[in-house]
């Protein structure tokens, strides 16, 4: 079975080591970086499944780096930070990670977020292509094989998160779902106090599969209850 590579970027050494010892296995290989320049750099030699960013960082921060690989990667993204106010994780879901976890974290909590990452998205592309795995509304088209989203004929990088919400509304067409429900769903864990994190994801989603996100025609919010796809 070939290993998983995880990218580990955090200026602080102590982390760093502290990282790799409970992230190395026989199933995962760990590169380290102790800024964003350097994870770039990494990013365009190394085929990387997962990376764990640290926000404050010299040269280049968490942030930026992040958004600057979601330009062309949908790799599966955790942010660490000593900040917990909501707006810092706000600004890390917004730019594109998938999670976000406080420091100081627990380390196999740590550890279970990055396995079900990497469950969910590296692992999830094995089954065969067919006619059912293409959903479509109008322009709107998915492709649960290939994960390949295109509107109007142009692909749309969405983030693993993203996809999946989508992946899960459009499975569902004309169907309203919660937002406790979508984050049960897509997170596999309960709601507790997230509720932002699914408006941020939904907002993201619409900023990119719409022509206006202000009147939508696909993705619409269904006030006081949730959010649907439109059957047509």
């Amino acid at each position: 079975m070939a290993k998983n590579n995880i990218l580990v970027v955090d200026d602080e050494p102590e982390i760093r080591e502290a990282l790799v010892i409970y992230l190395k296995s026989d199933e995962v290989d760990v590169f380290t970086a102790s800024n964003g320049l350097e994870a770039l750099q990494i990013l365009e030699q190394e085929t990387i499944h997962l990376i764990l960013m640290d926000v404050m960082m010299p040269q280049l921060d968490g942030i930026k780096t992040t958004f600057k690989i979601r330009e062309n990667k949908n790799i599966p993204i955790i942010m660490l930070s000593a900040k917990s106010e909501d707006g810092d994780k706000i600004l890390g879901l917004n730019v594109g990670a998938d999670d976000y976890i406080t420091k100081p974290f627990n380390p196999l909590e740590l550890v279970a977020r990055v396995r079900s990452q990497l469950r969910r998205f590296t692992n999830l592309g094995s089954f065969q292509s067919s006619d059912e795995e293409i959903i479509q509304v109008r322009g709107l088209v998915l492709n649960k094989s290939s994960k390949i989203v295109e509107v109007d004929g142009e692909d749309v990088r969405l983030t693993p998160k993203e996809y999946k919400i989508l992946e899960l509304l459009m499975e569902n067409k004309g169907r309203v779902f919660s937002i406790e429900e979508i984050y049960e769903r897509v997170w596999n864990e309960p709601i507790f106090a997230s509720e932002n994190t699914v408006a941020v994801h939904v907002r993201n989603i619409r900023e990119k599969i719409e022509i206006n996100p202000k009147d939508p025609k696909y993705l619409k919010v269904v006030w006081g209850i949730g959010y649907k796809i439109e059957k047509k």
